[in-house]
């Protein structure tokens, strides 16, 4: 999927998930994320470890790129040529309507630029292209720039506790 770029804008790719790139994915995490912004808790020191460099690779082959465990899809966000990071739909099931949860991650350098928002707008148009009827996604009370680009797109926002869930109907 291309986001098309405006006059002196960044030209912004998400690029369907693949070993070659959940190695790169992994590179831009390690160099411009907490673990803990891109991934499940692992046990053990802070920081990226062996161990959770292992895991954030097998949390990606686990969900998105083995036929038998697949749950999501996942595209690399590349911005100028370089990963900056990840963007999913997941299919909620017991459903009666199909409705789909979003996620995205970007690394430090990259946030505070409206990648977010654009990345957010093609997830949006892929939900709808793929005849999802609702669009869903969970953010924290901290993260404000998460509720700006939620609630800008159109969604409505739910606070339970420390978590905010986020709903938009097409």
């Amino acid at each position: 999927m291309r986001g098309v770029p405006g006059s002196g804008e960044s030209e912004i790719v998400l690029i369907p998930l693949d070993e070659p790139g959940l190695e790169r994915l992994l590179e831009a995490a390690v160099a411009d994320a907490e673990p803990a912004e891109v991934m499940p808790p692992v046990e053990g020191p802070a920081g990226w470890t062996e161990a959770r460099r292992e895991a954030f690779l097998a949390f990606h082959r686990r969900r998105s790129l083995n036929p038998d465990t697949a749950i999501e899809t996942t595209w690399v966000v590349e911005v100028d040529g370089r990963v900056r990071g990840a963007a999913r739909l997941r299919p909620v099931s017991g459903r009666a309507a199909l409705e789909v949860e979003a996620g995205v991650w970007l690394g430090r350098s990259a946030r505070g630029r409206g990648i977010g928002r654009k990345v957010t707008a093609v997830l949006l148009d892929a939900a709808r292209d793929g005849g999802a009827a609702k669009f869903v996604a969970t953010t924290t009370v901290d993260n404000a720039a998460a509720q700006r680009l939620l609630s800008g797109a159109g969604a409505e926002l739910d606070v339970r506790g420390t978590e905010i869930d986020a709903h938009l109907d097409f």
